[in-house]
């Protein structure tokens, strides 16, 4: 191509789908989305989602996807989109979702005609309406079958990167073989959300790429193949279903006829695999070697770059989709911002307040250690508040100036303590970026540095799914061995929010061992 070229990115969440279009320069010049609850609400879902009778059971119609892309498509060329300069496509899906396709649908996704929507074309090419996605929590007799089937929890945690959890994909698939054995037999592919994604714009079935495979207890994290003891007890004939995985930088095709003829493509621009979520994120985020990534949200997600996957029955394990560093270390923690919020709520009234009365107690909180689990945490799997004093005695409560405190410092306690089991090394070049809304404080940004004794930065990256999509379209199209950061090099540095109080190791990292001590006895309880 010559002239002006376009990279796509998008971004199928939960919620929505998202774009985001950039130009050589990475500048954004186009943006556009469908709601799933509001702009198709024929669908039936809420937050994107549909929540079964027994209440664990959580899926979405697949179907809705492929319209919701027919919606965006079509808003986009009505309003002049020049497809025509679109040089590479790429994005992700939301992790852990899985897609059915039945037996003849790689035909109809390949002779699809530009005069009807890709939803009346594909709409019954599904052997299972009802897509599982990462809400679901019904696997649980199939985790322990899976991890009684490589030798345990650990062992599964050592092959894929994670122990079993219930959104994961394989046991999902194993549920399925085990429970609709009509519909397993009739599946000719299983894609993931994001390979299903791709697989529209190809006319073709896409590829999974290593790095949302390595979320699916099922992918041999090391050898980039498939682990055969994990597809031998999720289902027979598994690897056929699943198509062999890529690198996350791999272009797995050009767009199809269907997508030239109806919008205008190029026949030439290439669709490069899609991938989780979480990943195409940091993608998007550009972190360097060094940098810990801390999103501060309704729960709170803490993201490293890895040069080796050290087993761990908490956190996950990653293929980086960057080829930064070998891994992604991922730690997720269910109680964050609505936890901190609850405590302002009850004890100052306001986040000015709460600010104020962190104040009147010193760092270290006089010994005092508070862990807060609102909701069931996944590490350790808890409930409930539980607070100590200096002699690791617990109590029924604190002052409330000690309460505002405690919550802060008991959180990154554990964000640092679980990121350390996961492979975390600080060093001089380490820097904490902090994203997400609870980044705007800039009070909690001052413990999270002087507990991870390092500066911590702030950037602000709206959708940085789908420009991680972006990024990685542009970065597969460039020359063989350009690294990622020669990609992202002109981008915006993040802004040195607040540097770590010198001297306070002292005080944090005899807490830090106290703290895994009294989780361990949370956990026990």
């Amino acid at each position: 191509m010559e002239g002006e070229k376009y990279y796509l990115g998008f971004d199928f969440s939960t919620q929505q789908i998202k774009l985001i279009a950039v130009d050589d320069n990475l500048k954004v010049v186009f943006e556009g989305h469908v709601k799933f609850d509001t702009d198709l609400p024929e669908f039936g879902t809420s937050g994107g989602a549909c929540v079964h009778d027994d209440k664990v059971t959580v899926t979405a119609p697949a179907a809705m996807w492929v319209k919701a892309l027919d919606m965006l498509l079509d808003q986009m060329k009505s309003e002049g989109f020049d497809f025509s300069k679109v040089a590479g496509i790429s994005g992700d899906g939301q992790q852990h979702g899985s897609v059915y396709w039945k037996k003849g649908a790689r035909n109809v996704l390949g002779n699809m005609q530009p005069d009807k929507s890709m939803y009346e074309q594909l709409k019954d090419c599904f052997s299972l309406k009802d897509s599982p996605i990462w809400q679901d929590a019904s696997t649980g007799s199939q985790i322990i079958q899976l991890q009684d089937a490589i030798g345990g929890a650990m062992e599964l945690a050592r092959l894929t990167g994670s122990r079993g959890f219930e959104r994961y994909t394989g046991t999902q698939i194993m549920k399925i073989y085990q429970t609709n054995r009509e519909a397993y037999d009739n599946t000719e592919r299983i894609s993931l959300i994001s390979s299903f994604a791709a697989s529209l714009f190809m006319g073709d079935y896409a590829p999974i790429d290593f790095g949302d495979g390595s979320g699916m207890n099922l992918l041999d994290i090391r050898n980039k193949v498939w682990a055969s003891k994990c597809l031998e007890a999720c289902g027979p004939c598994l690897g056929d279903k699943l198509g062999e995985p890529v690198p996350s930088k791999t272009v797995v095709g050009n767009v199809s006829s269907y997508m030239s003829r109806k919008y205008g493509f190029p026949s030439t621009c290439k669709v490069v695999a899609f991938t989780g979520d979480n990943m195409c994120s940091l993608a998007g985020l550009a972190p360097r070697k060094g940098d810990i990534m801390v999103s501060l949200g309704s729960s709170d997600d803490v993201f490293i770059l890895l040069n080796g996957a050290k087993a761990r029955l908490s956190g996950h394990v990653f293929i980086d989709a960057t080829d930064t560093l070998p891994f992604v270390g991922l730690i997720c923690f269910k109680n964050g911002s609505l936890t901190r919020e609850n405590v302002m709520n009850r004890c100052a009234g306001s986040w000015k307040k709460f600010d104020e009365m962190l104040l009147k107690t010193p760092p270290g909180n006089n010994g005092n250690i508070g862990i807060y689990f609102d909701k069931k945490e996944i590490q350790p799997v808890a409930m409930g508040t539980f607070r100590f004093n200096e002699n690791d005695e617990r109590v029924e409560s604190f002052p409330p100036e000690v309460e505002v405190r405690a919550v802060l410092e008991g959180q990154f306690l554990a964000r640092l303590m679980y990121a350390k089991l996961c492979g975390l090394q600080i060093g001089p070049e380490s820097r904490v970026i902090a994203t997400g809304g609870a980044s705007a404080n800039q009070a909690i940004l001052q413990i999270i540095a002087d507990i991870f004794n390092t500066s911590v930065y702030i950037t602000d990256v709206p959708n940085s799914a789908a420009l991680g999509g972006c990024y990685r379209a542009k970065h597969a199209l460039m020359p063989e061995g350009t690294p990622y950061s020669e990609v992202v090099k002109g981008l915006p540095e993040p802004t040195c929010a607040c540097k770590h109080t010198p001297g306070l190791e002292k005080v944090y990292m005899p807490m830090l061992e106290r703290y895994k001590k009294l989780e361990e006895k949370v956990a026990a309880m």
